[in-house]
């Protein structure tokens, strides 16, 4: 029997236009879900994203929209609603990674971190999150990091920002699991993107060799993970955090 998990189903996701994010929506596009594909500046790749996906036969639409701003992020949310109708899944892929010391982060640096990856997901969250409840139906993914679970002097706001998504994971999966609203928590670790390459060439080396796989993932990986998280195949999950990482952490049993 055939998977009808994305048929016909509205998803947003936010930080689609590149990276982990584009190859979620082309991926859940595929499937045949009606994708918006979230980007904040830079329209020409989302629209790429946009023209990938409908060549294939798919449907979506680009919606500018920046997670760390309230309003914008409802727009945008909005925006996908007329287009679409009611937003069935969200996946929550914005993000920056800003690479300093510890002794040389500032408050500027620790609030824009923050503004993005952790009021972001809490702005997207909570954009979607009643009309999922009136429906009794939700599904989220949201995107952190293997930073959130191991110590990184050079990463002290990300790593923050994202243990506190990990947090919020759990907290709305269980607030909302009573109204069909299922929510977990991807944990990549050093996946082949243009975010990566805020960390130098030879920590990459270091990264490579310390994995047990001996490579760097995938965005495509990562989507199939994602797609898995949505689809009824992972019907009797929520509040979990599945890491990704060639081996590279292991969570204990």
């Amino acid at each position: 029997m055939s998977d009808q998990s994305f048929q016909d189903k509205t998803v947003l996701v936010t930080g689609g236009s590149r990276g982990i994010g584009r190859a979620i929506s082309v991926r859940l596009a595929s499937d045949g879900a009606k994708v918006a594909v979230n980007y904040v500046n830079n329209q020409a790749k989302a629209d790429e994203v946009v023209a990938e996906i409908t060549e294939a036969g798919g449907t979506a639409i680009a919606v500018q929209g920046d997670v760390a701003c309230g309003d914008s992020t409802r727009a945008m949310v909005q925006k996908t609603r007329e287009a679409f109708g009611p937003i069935d899944m969200l996946v929550n892929s914005a993000g920056i990674s800003i690479v300093e010391h510890a002794t040389d982060v500032t408050w500027e640096t620790w609030k824009q971190t923050m503004n993005v990856n952790l009021d972001g997901t809490f702005n997207a969250i909570y954009a979607v999150k009643d009309e999922m409840i009136e429906r009794e139906f939700g599904r989220i993914v949201l995107i952190s990091s293997i930073a959130a679970l191991r110590e990184r002097e050079n990463q002290v706001h990300y790593s923050a920002s994202k243990a506190a998504v990990i947090a919020m994971t759990r907290c709305c999966a269980q607030a909302w699991a009573k109204h069909n609203i299922r929510i977990n928590c991807i944990c990549p670790g050093l996946i082949e993107t243009e975010m990566a390459y805020t960390l130098a060439p030879e920590v990459h080396e270091h990264i490579v060799k310390n994995t047990p796989m001996g490579r760097k993932g995938t965005p495509e990986e990562m989507a199939a993970l994602c797609r898995f998280l949505l689809s009824d195949e992972s019907s009797f999950m929520t509040g979990q955090t599945i890491v990704s990482s060639g081996g590279r952490v292991m969570l204990p049993g």
